[in-house]
């Protein structure tokens, strides 16, 4: 893998991994408590959620991030739902083979990556698919196989994406630190459904995983075109827009996949794609990021703020 590769370097920063030789890799103690993990819990000994959060806290120690404080209380949540919401026949599953399979996709991260940008290439151009950093009124498209997804979301699970410097590029949360822990101290039932519908994607990767491909495009209206350049409005120019929309017709049931002819999908809920999906938000935006999971991953890894 090149050295040189812009894509990459633009989104390393925000990864777990080690660059070097041209070649991606753990870190050997994260190597070590990886394959431990894939081992099962007869070895591993990770058999409770409280346990498990011990486990992620080694893991990030062992990839640096030691001194990138979790969420308070995150630690209480996973183990609320692992020890008590969720039945004991699903925790043993759980700790039995979900874990273990995540962390055998865990292991196979590195060279999924390398896949990944080999092959982006081949799409629309060198570096203009892969895995990237796209900064506000960027256009641009990328192009993920749903086993990488699968295993970015596993990262973001055990909480292994450097959260600290996030918020200088605009990025939304990732790690799902937040989400467990806004189980506590005031539970509510929302958080339980959308932590659920989670593990039961984790779950159904366990057993099959996808072979299909996600893409996301970013397209921006350009301001003005001419033949020697394109120049794009300022965010600043949509919100004082005094424009009018064009006719439009609002059904008030219904949902937009089950629409007959195209439409569009409008959302007014956050400035970030996905909105709250990670913390407590559960109005419109949140939902549907969480409907496509694969969609809001992509978003809250490379994808700025939107507005």
């Amino acid at each position: 893998m090149e050295e040189t590769r812009e894509d990459l370097k633009s989104i390393l920063p925000y990864l777990p991994l080690i660059h070097r030789s041209l070649s991606l890799f753990w870190p050997p103690k994260a190597l070590e408590s990886l394959k431990a993990l894939a081992l099962g819990p007869d070895l591993s000994r990770v058999d409770s959620g409280e346990v498990l959060f011990d486990a992620i806290l080694d893991l990030r120690e062992s990839v640096g991030l030691a001194g990138d404080p979790l969420a308070w209380r995150a630690a209480e949540g996973y183990a609320l739902f692992f020890d008590e919401l969720i039945s004991r026949m699903n925790s043993r599953v759980w700790f039995g083979e979900v874990i273990p399979a995540l962390a055998n996709l865990l292991l196979r991260l590195p060279s999924l990556l390398e896949a990944h940008y080999h092959d982006s290439d081949g799409n629309v151009g060198e570096g203009k698919s892969g895995l990237r950093i796209m900064y506000q009124q960027e256009p641009g498209i990328v192009f993920l196989n749903q086993e990488l997804i699968a295993a970015l979301l596993a990262c973001a699970f055990f909480c292994l994406f450097p959260a600290s410097t996030r918020g200088e590029n605009y990025l939304p949360t990732i790690n799902f630190d937040y989400l467990f822990a806004s189980l506590h101290p005031n539970f509510k039932q929302n958080q339980e459904q959308k932590i659920k519908c989670l593990t039961h994607y984790f779950e159904r990767i366990s057993l099959s995983m996808p072979t299909g491909f996600v893409s996301f495009e970013r397209k921006v209206i350009p301001f003005e075109q001419s033949s020697f350049s394109i120049s794009y409005p300022e965010a600043v120019l949509w919100r004082k827009s005094t424009v009018p929309l064009c006719p439009f017709k609002a059904f008030s049931s219904g949902l937009i996949e089950d629409q007959k002819y195209d439409a569009l999908e409008v959302d007014f809920a956050n400035e970030y794609l996905g909105g709250g999906a990670l913390h407590r938000g559960c109005v419109q935006n949140p939902p549907t990021a969480m409907k496509s999971k694969s969609v809001r991953l992509l978003v809250a890894l490379s994808i700025p703020w939107m507005v």
